[in-house]
């Protein structure tokens, strides 16, 4: 082996070394949180219900970055409800990935606390972790695949009941989201409260409801909902 390539070498297993060793892992902080991962672990399907701050987001990507690496399933697919806080930001330019890109930046941001930008990179070029605009659901099967809807608290019922349907074999999907913080006109919302009352009982689902004792964000979160709302 030449010099040259036994440099190249060692870079990349230092590289390597290195992003193991800042990646981070998923521990429980409150006891909604333990259930909510025991409840992804146990069912194909999990719904989360809660307030801002419980770490809704932050467990379902923490554990679909675990059941990759114990080889339960082989993809990430990521999608939220394409409505914005307030005011329309209007039409976004690019592709498909950059117009649905500041959608899902909150679940990138719980990506980033777990691994490097060079491992996010290559997982999205590998095609390992997808975006996927909840609107173009319709034909998809996903089998051995983690889905995750975020925010579903806006998502319309045909948007919801399109998603559900759309589980294969092997898979794990979490819908998360807070009735108390829909941006949907009041006409169409209820998809998401829906869908937990109607699927409660159903054997393969979980249904997991956070409260604000499960809030770790930032302790000054609770203060606020109890002020402000």
């Amino acid at each position: 082996m030449t010099t040259r390539r036994r440099r190249k070498k060692l870079e990349s297993r230092q590289k390597h070394e290195e992003q193991k060793s800042h990646r981070r892992t998923l521990v429980a902080r409150t006891d909604g949180q333990r259930e909510y991962m025991r409840s992804v672990r146990c069912n194909e399907m999990t719904f989360v219900q809660g307030p801002a701050g419980t770490g809704k987001t932050h467990v379902a990507v923490g554990m679909a970055l675990q059941l990759m690496e114990s080889g339960m399933i082989d993809r990430i697919i990521l999608t939220r409800p394409m409505v914005c806080v307030g005011k329309d930001i209007g039409y976004l330019p690019g592709d498909i990935n950059q117009k649905v890109g500041p959608y899902v930046t909150p679940c990138f941001d719980e990506l980033r606390y777990y691994l490097s930008h060079h491992e996010i990179r290559g997982m999205l070029n590998g095609g390992v972790i997808d975006i996927v605009p909840l609107s173009m659901m319709r034909g998809r099967t996903f089998n051995r695949t983690f889905v995750l809807l975020d925010e579903a608290q806006n998502a319309i019922h045909k948007e919801v009941k399109t998603l559900l349907t759309r589980i294969g074999q092997e898979s794990r999907f979490v819908i998360t989201g807070d009735t108390d913080q829909s941006d949907l006109p009041h006409r169409d919302q209820g998809a998401f409260s829906e869908a937990i009352h109607l699927l409660k009982d159903t054997e393969g689902i979980g249904i997991v409801c956070m409260d604000r004792e499960d809030i770790v964000r930032n302790a000054l979160i609770k203060t606020i909902l109890e002020k402000l709302w």
